[in-house]
């Protein structure tokens, strides 16, 4: 692969990584003001919303960074990316477990629906992120 080539494909993921974490924000604000603005008390609703926005600040935090970096690469740097990729696929993996596992234990130990709420908007998180890690590798691999 050309440095112009993985240049290109680097901003695009970036671009979908930006898109992804507004679309993050927007949907976990839009759900917490519906529950206000009708007075619904739902804890599970509040805390997906709260994953919801916290991620998308945190992964629009990230990406404004990686944009800022944003360099041609040589072969090394191109190697160096690709496997902080397929580290990033492996920690996406993670964080879908984790959410997993905090959803089944606050449902099948506590029965506490808010913990659910926040493992369900953990394990949406991870698989987006899992997706978009997974196309930009499929992309830089050809």
């Amino acid at each position: 692969m050309f440095a112009d080539t993985l240049f290109r494909a680097e901003q695009m993921h970036l671009l979908r990584m930006m898109i992804w974490a507004g679309l993050s924000v927007l949907s976990g604000t839009a759900i917490a003001t519906l529950l206000t603005m009708r007075r619904i008390r739902s804890p599970l609703l509040a805390h997906f919303a709260l994953q919801m926005a916290a991620w998308g600040v945190a992964i629009a935090g990230v990406t404004a960074i990686e944009w800022r970096g944003l360099a041609m690469r040589d072969l090394t740097a191109a190697t160096r990316l690709d496997r902080l990729l397929w580290m990033n696929v492996g920690l996406d993996i993670g964080y879908i477990a984790v959410g997993a596992t905090l959803a089944l234990a606050a449902w099948l130990i506590a029965k506490r629906v808010a913990a659910v709420g926040a493992g369900v908007g953990i394990i949406v998180q991870g698989l987006a992120l899992l997706v978009l890690h997974l196309q930009f590798t499929a992309a830089i691999s050809r």
